[in-house]
């Protein structure tokens, strides 16, 4: 079973409690405002615009906020973007219960919200390996990414259950409060947090930046480390080449007949994740972290390729949850071996690169999906995406052992 030793430690533990309720609360949102600028403009178009104005803050802020958690105390950079977040939460709620119908509005105000995340996504995820013993960080990233899958589930379904209690006006405006009110749960863990300052900055002779040189200087430390470029690379692979839920409408419809199918698939790898969360107690014991991470990216791939080819909505269903699960595995060792193998002082430009790949990569492969699909079929889209990245996440293993090789630093054999 999962591994809870980290909440024994009391800071991660408010902080675990205070990410879970906002990322829950913000499940809410994320259903709210497309079903508000859907209601405003009858325009699907501008409910994909909403994806834009919050990928573009994302990339920039995400890089930014990364540097500036090297640079300054985290806890205060994690309370000043977390006033940003639930200053934009107020204002939303604000505009549906005058009933301001602007979607110019509903679009800047997810550009800020996505700026103020992108801000404290690097300090957060940073700050990990300075409030728990090292041995304990992939038992800790593991409860922090099987509570935002489970939030990811859960969030949709109550947010679905509140616009069917209430009609969509009524419903939007609850939707608002309860993540309004859900955020003050991670205020109150974040003010509790002890004063985190930047690292000691050993190797740099240059003197630490928030700008656009503190950036480059973590980038320039990326491209020279193999075992986090590849680490990062073969995030892209799968994300890029495998993820196909921009298929699963067009296979709801032509396979299943539309309906609940569609939700079904939506929903499948985030309950693998989920259910692999729960039964995650032996990630901790694994020391060969970054094979590990190789074969599950294998494994994540081609679950995605079989699932493509089953004609059976439940062997579907279950091939995209083993698909999760594999992700999951995945997700924490590449967590893990960012946190535990890059200095503290580069950590958040680093932990800023990884929000950029992690936000980015679904996205293309959105895109990449659609535009095969169009160009040859739905099922070659998502059978040979699943295929290629599985085939490719072996090459790269293979083209430099460096990661294959890698275990952490505690074991007294890790290759850098």
């Amino acid at each position: 079973m999962i591994d809870t030793r980290p909440l024994s430690v009391p800071t991660f533990r408010r902080t675990w409690i205070g990410n879970s309720a906002a990322y829950f609360g913000f499940q809410f949102t994320a259903v709210a405002v497309p079903v508000q600028m859907f209601a405003i403009t009858g325009s699907a178009t501008w409910v994909g615009l909403l994806g834009v104005a919050g990928l573009v803050p994302l990339l920039i802020f995400g890089l930014w906020g990364g540097a500036a958690a090297d640079v300054v105390d985290r806890r205060r950079l994690l309370l000043f973007s977390s006033v940003v977040t639930w200053v934009t939460t107020v204002l939303l709620l604000v505009q549906a219960v005058l009933g301001v119908r602007s979607g110019h509005l509903l679009l800047a105000l997810m550009a800020v919200q996505s700026a103020g995340f992108a801000v404290s996504s690097p300090a957060r995820q940073a700050i990990v390996p300075r409030i728990v013993p090292e041995p304990l960080v992939p038992a800790a990233n593991t409860l922090n990414y099987t509570a935002t899958t489970a939030g990811g589930v859960l969030g949709p379904l109550a947010a679905g259950l509140i616009m069917g209690i209430w009609s969509t006006d009524s419903g939007i405006v609850v939707a608002y409060a309860f993540d309004a009110l859900l955020f003050t749960v991670t205020f109150w863990a974040t003010w509790k947090l002890p004063d985190i300052p930047p690292g000691v900055r050993v190797g740099e002779a240059e003197k630490p930046s928030a700008g656009l040189r503190g950036i480059v200087i973590g980038l320039k430390f990326l491209v020279t480390q193999p075992v986090l470029l590849l680490s990062f690379a073969v995030d892209l692979v799968a994300m890029v080449f495998a993820m196909p839920r921009a298929l699963f409408p067009a296979v709801a419809e032509e396979q299943f007949g539309g309906g609940a199918a569609v939700g079904w698939l939506y929903s499948a790898i985030a309950i693998g994740a989920m259910v692999g969360g729960l039964t995650s107690g032996w990630i901790g014991r694994v020391r060969r972290q970054g094979l590990a991470l190789i074969v599950a990216v294998v494994g994540w791939g081609l679950a995605i390729g079989l699932a493509g080819m089953a004609t059976s909505l439940w062997l579907m269903v279950l091939l995209l949850a083993v698909a999760g699960m594999a992700d999951l595995v995945s997700a924490v060792y590449r967590q893990t071996i960012m946190q535990t193998f890059a200095p503290d002082h580069l950590r958040g430009r680093l932990q800023g690169v990884f929000t950029v790949v992690v936000a980015g990569g679904p996205r293309l492969g959105d895109l990449r999906a659609g535009a095969t699909a169009d160009l040859t079929s739905v099922g070659t889209s998502w059978v040979g995406g699943g295929l290629v990245a599985a085939g490719l996440a072996v090459v790269l293993g293979l083209s430099s052992p460096a990661l294959i090789r890698y275990r952490p630093e505690r074991d007294g054999v890790a290759d850098r």
